[in-house]
């Protein structure tokens, strides 16, 4: 069972689908970390409750470490195995294995399936190196196959035809800026730092409407917003000045931040950046809290959050931004240079595999950092469905 002394700190990255749909979570560690202490965590009812209905996808070095009682322990339906293939040379890993299947696990071979994946209830590939694997892998196992490490959309592109269907990797920021997509033309950057300084500068409900009566596609994302199940409200919503009074002005201002995301790529798949800053916004919320700061101090942390991703939005220079914004200075401080008093919760919310030293420079344990975790996965999956 799960032990708190020994608290793992993860690293999670979202997997996608085909359509750039988050699927599952790819979790990470430090190799000194115990894999037994990694399922317990993620077998935890909090955790599966914040991570429903994504699977956890989680490294098995060493599959016999795995003992009966852990497995029986765990949500065996939302939990899937990554087994490295040369580990399957060994008969009793194959018998093992095979036992984990049988339990509900879903098995994924790391590099060329071979002719004993079959055996050892091994149901996909999971490959992040060059070239691609080959076909009869592919074919052989039901899937899916994870494609990780994908640098660009060429990557993913071969990737998918070769028949593979869950991705993770650079690729889904990379796609989101692409020219054709139309982010960054100087039409659309000018009108979303219009819509920006104004949300910064709290401005008045008119000023914000003014602009947005010029962006259908943004002030469609906030009315389908509002009238969407997650907010539950009984009469449709038909106007901004409806969609303020319902939301109020603070969750508002939330929401437009986040929306600014939300517009679809050129193929009609969504934009991967949303929920990534989703989740920033979200965990940098959660750390400043559970530091002490007030409610004013929080709103700023998920400000950071969220714009940290602008540079990759508006294909422009971060600085560019900033200038043009009226920005609070620990704000700045963060986007810029990770600098100030948020530039460090922002820099170890970057992080692939967070560093326990920098969790304690911050002055939290693994276990707090691992709740603010939770709090910002937990969000961006709720708005990746409701947008």
């Amino acid at each position: 069972m799960f032990d708190p002394d020994l608290f793992p700190v993860l690293g999670l990255e979202a997997v996608a689908d085909t359509r750039h749909q988050w699927t599952a979570l790819s979790v990470q560690s430090s190799p000194k970390t115990a894999t037994a202490a990694v399922l317990a965590l993620l077998g935890q009812p909090e955790t599966q409750a914040a991570f429903a209905p994504l699977d956890c996808i989680v490294p098995l070095a060493e599959p016999l470490a795995i003992d009966a009682a852990l497995v029986t322990s765990l949500p065996a339906d939302r939990i899937v195995l990554q087994v490295p293939a040369a580990a399957l040379q060994d008969a009793a890993v194959r018998q093992h294995c095979a036992g984990l299947a049988e339990q509900g696990f879903r098995l994924l071979v790391e590099g060329e399936a071979g002719v004993h994946a079959p055996q050892a209830g091994i149901k996909g590939v999971a490959h992040g190196g060059s070239g691609l694997p080959s076909a009869l892998s592919l074919l052989s196992l039901p899937g899916p196959h994870w494609a990780h490490g994908v640098a660009d959309t060429a990557r993913f592109a071969a990737c998918r035809d070769a028949g593979m269907g869950w991705f993770s990797g650079p690729y889904a920021r990379r796609r989101a800026t692409d020219p054709k997509d139309g982010a960054g033309d100087g039409t659309t950057r000018k009108r979303l730092l219009s819509l920006l300084g104004l949300l910064a500068q709290d401005a008045d409900s008119r000023e914000l409407e003014s602009v947005l009566k010029q962006d259908p596609a943004l002030s469609y994302h906030l009315l389908k917003l509002v009238n969407s199940a997650a907010f539950g409200f009984t009469k449709p919503i038909h106007n901004f000045s409806q969609a303020i009074n319902v939301l109020g002005r603070r969750q508002l201002q939330r929401w437009l931040q986040l929306l600014l995301y939300a517009r679809p790529q050129q193929d009609g798949s969504p934009n991967l950046l949303l929920p990534e800053a989703a989740r920033r916004a979200a965990q940098m919320e959660a750390l400043c809290s559970l530091l002490g700061h007030d409610r004013d101090r929080q709103d700023l942390a998920f400000v950071v959050g969220v714009f940290a991703l602008l540079d990759e939005l508006l294909a422009m220079p971060m600085a560019d931004i900033v200038a043009a914004l009226p920005l609070d200075l620990d704000v700045v401080g963060a986007l810029l240079d990770r600098a100030g008093p948020f530039g460090a919760m922002l820099a170890l919310v970057e992080q692939p595999v967070p560093d326990p030293a920098a969790i304690a420079a911050l002055g939290l344990t693994p276990e707090q950092f691992w709740q603010s975790q939770l709090q910002g996965w937990r969000w961006a999956i709720q708005v990746s469905r409701t947008i």
